[in-house]
């Protein structure tokens, strides 16, 4: 089920995936037909354009400051904050500064 990812080790979620200038990195760590879950870095001014989801969607801020429009309303979230992005509603992410959010997606 897991993969990318060492088991029974002691991890910290923000290291899995590393700032490269211009870009956004991911790291996927769970992909079923139930469950996706991925790690994200975003580097200052990048972007996920608006798209919609197949299943609900909940981010987690790891470190930095994301903004995330969901159904065109916008939400600025920082580390430790979490949001809801429901199935099937356009949202896009933009990168305030420099940040990393885990993804959870449930089918």
């Amino acid at each position: 089920m897991y993969k990318n990812i060492e088991k029974q080790t002691k991890l910290r979620l923000s290291d899995m995936v590393e700032y490269q200038p211009g870009q956004v990195v991911s790291r996927t760590l769970v992909q079923n037909e139930a469950v996706s879950m991925t790690i994200f870095s975003f580097d200052k001014g990048e972007e996920i354009s608006t798209h919609a989801s197949g299943g609900d969607a909940m981010v987690t801020v790891l470190e930095g400051r994301g903004r995330f429009t969901v159904g065109g309303e916008v939400f600025v979230l920082e580390k430790g904050e979490t949001l809801i992005m429901p199935k099937d509603i356009p949202h896009a992410v933009y990168g305030e500064e420099p940040f990393k959010m885990q993804l959870i997606v449930s089918f």
